[in-house]
């Protein structure tokens, strides 16, 4: 027999777990909503001023972040495929696992989740990521990003934060 309140208690961290996978699909959906904009409306390489230090701007990105290997000749896009299935899996595996009271970690998991699925859609679909928000100061740029590589960067800072604000307690020997 279980104990009163199991059931309801089970039910809660499976609803939990549902609502962090939808934050991912959000990032996903969201993603790939203004890409599709960027991809149709825009120029490639022809900038759309928003405010003096952004720009709307179409690139495409044939590497990982920064443009690492994107001259690489086309291997690297199955590699990064490969990264990104792989570490999504551990991902959603992690998320699973967690307690309904790891929020913070559960949002983090969830936008870098997210926004990974959201880049290797068009890794897969495109064989490019499609890039269009420009950041500058001046004749400085910042290399051309998308909400995806958004979700990651927030998501990989809430990780760090989490591990600050809830440290692994230490074992004894």
């Amino acid at each position: 027999m279980h104990e009163p309140g199991v059931n309801s208690e089970m039910a809660a961290e499976r609803r939990s777990r549902v609502f962090w996978l939808l934050v991912a699909v959000a990032v996903i959906a969201l993603d790939q909503v203004t890409k599709y904009f960027a991809n149709t409306q825009l120029d490639y390489a022809n900038p759309v001023e928003i405010l003096p230090v952004l720009d709307i701007t179409l690139h495409y990105n044939r590497g990982a972040a920064f443009s690492f290997l994107s001259d690489a000749g086309g291997w690297q896009r199955w590699f990064f495929t490969a990264i990104a299935l792989v570490v999504s899996g551990y991902i959603c595996v992690w998320l699973m696992r967690l307690k309904r009271e790891q929020w913070l970690l559960s949002f983090a998991l969830a936008l870098v989740l997210g926004g990974a699925l959201g880049n290797l859609w068009d890794r897969m679909y495109f064989g490019h990521v499609v890039d269009f928000i420009s950041v500058h100061w001046g004749t400085s740029y910042f290399p051309t990003f998308n909400i995806a590589d958004a979700g990651i960067s927030v998501g990989a800072c809430l990780l760090l934060l989490d591990m600050v604000l809830n440290p692994e307690p230490k074992k004894s020997a």
